[in-house]
């Protein structure tokens, strides 16, 4: 029996066509940055620090001294993000500044995941939360050709899709409302509100998102900030300056006005380190070096980072990154 007729498929999965699409797309959004002045920049995929998030899950690697003890070496991690070495280059005098990244994370796979996959990321100062949009938006219809993106609030896309306030519908009764119409959904605890949100966010709110042309979610509730600012105004609840691009249901990139305060960065992640305790997973390691950077003084900024597979994927009308990667996980 041949090695192919085992089921050892050398070729892509992805054929020619797609794969001319990608290095198009790629072409022209290096183009598109480098006229407006933007700096492509390469940081290290292996690192000693780690975004602490609860839902993101680095790759450990070792740095083996001796290969016949490779166990044995410093600990590194394979990055989620270019998030903090793009932000320690911001805090040392960069301005404008992009990535074509390789990020890697652990536990997710399937139609729209890849444990290995090119993520984008830009940041420029003295973007605010408007800029940040805006930038996005010109990003989104220079490559996919749909027109402008529509604006749609969080609160505003539950109401519509859902037909509720995700902001004053209180947590028993979103479970209640949640499990009369899906009686899978997993046993969260009344105090994980924010779990129920993003379970009903993807079954009834995001399929519905970027049908007719791109949609940018924005303000989030403040629990779901990440490294997003904050906003609170008077009689309104707190919103985080978060915001989303969607087409054709599938989220394509996660941006925020970014957040400078150091002891509410140290707060959020030691929330995030107690979070992933309950949830039974490994500890992450401390970020000195990104902290120091955010002592020196990161400027304000705003920052996104864009999922490229998934932009091919929905330029090109695949239902599975299988159609635009060479080698996905499974052929790798």
């Amino acid at each position: 029996m041949t090695r192919e007729a085992a089921g050892f498929d050398w070729r892509p999965s992805a054929p020619w066509e797609n794969l001319r699409r990608r290095a198009v797309l790629l072409s022209r959004l290096r183009r598109f940055f480098d006229e407006r002045g933007f700096l492509e920049v390469e940081t290290p995929a292996l690192s000693a620090e780690s975004v602490v998030d609860r839902h993101l899950d680095p790759l450990r690697v070792v740095l083996f001294d001796d290969p016949r003890t490779p166990d044995h070496g410093m600990e590194r991690w394979l990055q989620t993000s270019p998030e903090f070495a793009m932000k320690r280059l911001l805090a040392a005098g960069a301005t404008a500044i992009y990535q074509v990244a390789r990020a890697f994370r652990g536990g997710e796979r399937g139609p729209r995941h890849n444990s290995e996959f090119t993520l984008v990321e830009w940041y420029r100062v003295g973007d605010g939360y408007e800029e940040g949009m805006r930038l996005l938006d010109e990003l989104s219809a220079c490559l996919l050709q749909r027109g402008a993106a529509e604006r749609l609030s969080y609160r505003e896309a539950f109401t519509r899709h859902a037909g509720f306030d995700p902001f004053t519908l209180d947590t028993p009764r979103l479970a209640k409302w949640i499990k009369s119409r899906s009686p899978a959904v997993p046993e969260y605890s009344e105090e994980d509100r924010d779990s129920w949100l993003n379970y009903a966010l993807a079954e009834w709110v995001e399929p519905r998102l970027g049908c007719d042309c791109p949609v940018i979610l924005y303000d989030y509730p403040a629990s779901q900030a990440a490294l997003a600012r904050v906003r609170a105004r008077d009689g309104e609840p707190a919103v985080a300056e978060r915001f989303e691009l969607y087409v054709d249901g599938v989220e394509l990139a996660n941006g925020y006005h970014e957040l400078l305060d150091i002891a509410a960065f140290r707060a959020r992640t030691a929330t995030n380190r107690q979070a992933r305790t309950d949830d039974g997973k490994p500890s992450l390691p401390a970020s000195p070096r990104f902290e120091a950077a955010m002592e020196h003084g990161l400027p304000a900024c705003a920052g996104v980072a864009l999922g490229f597979d998934r932009l091919v994927m929905v330029a090109v009308g695949a239902r599975d990154l299988s159609a635009v990667l060479a080698f996905p996980d499974e052929r790798a």
